[in-house]
């Protein structure tokens, strides 16, 4: 992809020097001594009061825990500073992040809408966001509440090393997907996603719902692959296909465990997710993304 002379977007938000997030349970000391002091408080009117205080300050964003764990009171080493190919990456993702803006703004201008640009956070091995505290392992991930896409670099590591499909356009796929995401919740199809799974009878059919969201928003990552095609090179759009069949649901199950299972799927096969995504590259409209959400 011919990305370095495009603008750079200013909705990034770069949180990898502040370290990783801790969790609600401040490591294995916090956890040992949680339950001794809950028993202690719980034991008298004050102690009960402390504890609603203490749930309180949680979702406040601060951790009550701390004070438990000893660990936590050290000072946390120097962050290490981002190496020459980590900050290619962050720059990489900012210019993709930059055409999506581009690309969502015209077509929503086509539709009459307004596009409200999402943030895009850069965090190292975990996160708190607006949807609670995630892990890397939990990979990129979109959180409507808050409306902000995250981010940790090594992700696109894993995906050339672990899942075997390299290049920068299957990076762009990869964020494109979020953004779709994103695309969703302000067209609100998230929210009735959400109401669909809540109502359906059983985890596979809730999953099903689910298949469907993230099976469009492979679409729209299509979609948006077409309107950025001046800036293709060849072979982009072979590993954005790549990508998106690494990362199927029976191709991660066969690799983690030998075996499919269907109604466990969450995103969709590999050959769904490639399908999807073809689909919105060869449209370039929205109502060629009608996964029947």
């Amino acid at each position: 992809m011919k990305w370095s002379d495009l603008r750079r977007s200013s909705n990034i938000e770069d949180m990898r020097s502040r370290g990783p997030a801790r969790g609600m349970g401040g490591g294995r000391g916090g956890m040992r001594l949680l339950l001794p002091a809950v028993q202690f408080l719980i034991g008298s009117k004050i102690g009960r009061i402390v504890l609603v205080i203490g749930v309180v300050a949680y979702f406040l964003g601060f951790n009550p825990l701390a004070l438990l764990d000893s660990s936590s009171q050290q000072p946390q080493s120097a962050t290490q500073a981002p190496s020459a190919h980590e900050e290619t990456n962050a720059q990489f993702v900012s210019a993709v992040l930059a055409q999506t803006e581009d690309v969502w703004q015209t077509l929503f201008t086509k539709e009459g809408a307004d596009y409200r640009e999402p943030k895009l956070v850069l965090f190292r091995q975990s996160v708190q966001s607006g949807c609670g505290f995630a892990s890397a392992q939990t990979g990129p991930f979109y959180c409507p509440s808050d409306q902000k896409v995250y981010l940790d670099l090594n992700f696109f590591d894993e995906l050339e090393q672990r899942h075997d499909a390299p290049g920068d356009f299957a990076q762009a796929y990869v964020i494109a997907h979020e953004i779709g995401h994103h695309v969703q919740n302000l067209v609100g199809t998230l929210n009735k996603s959400h109401q669909a799974k809540q109502t359906a009878r059983g985890e596979s059919k809730a999953n099903a719902i689910q298949v469907k969201v993230e099976l469009q928003a492979d679409c729209y990552a299509g979609i948006w692959a077409h309107h950025v095609h001046d800036l293709l090179e060849t072979g982009d759009i072979q590993e954005a296909m790549n990508a998106a069949s690494a990362i199927g649901d029976d191709t991660l199950q066969k690799q983690a465990q030998g075996f499919v299972v269907p109604d466990a799927f969450t995103h969709g096969s590999s050959k769904q997710r490639m399908q999807w995504f073809q689909q919105g590259y060869k449209s370039g409209e929205l109502r060629a993304c009608q996964t029947g959400i």
